[in-house]
């Protein structure tokens, strides 16, 4: 069964402290449990702070540049994301949307080659 990444974006300066919930929590942990259920959760999982990151760079064919920071400039950034068994590209935005529902934030679907 193909493979789908379903990546959660926050935007800059998004602090979990403030912005989530209980009840933003509780529509995480009953999507999780749907996810287990119909037995198309791979993976999922929360990230850090974008401060936390590293980007490594390779600006020339011997040496890697190591930075700070995502690996982008942008106004949003991957706050967590899924990997998800699913049969197709319909099945895989249907979560989608239900997890932009549950985390309050906008989604990427991608599938894995």
């Amino acid at each position: 069964m193909p493979r789908y990444f379903v990546a959660i974006h926050h935007p800059a300066g998004y602090d979990a402290a403030t912005a989530e919930d209980d009840a933003m929590h509780r529509d995480i942990d009953r999507l999780n449990d749907e996810m287990v259920a119909a037995g198309i959760r791979v993976f999922v999982g929360g990230l850090q702070p974008p401060t936390t990151a590293r980007a490594i760079r390779r600006p020339t064919d011997t040496d890697h540049l190591t930075t700070d920071g995502p690996y982008i400039e942008a106004k949003e950034h991957i706050g967590g994301f899924l990997v998800l068994d699913l049969p197709d590209l319909d099945s895989a935005l249907s979560w989608g949307r239900r997890a932009a529902t549950a985390c309050r934030a906008p989604v990427e679907v991608r599938p894995f080659y």
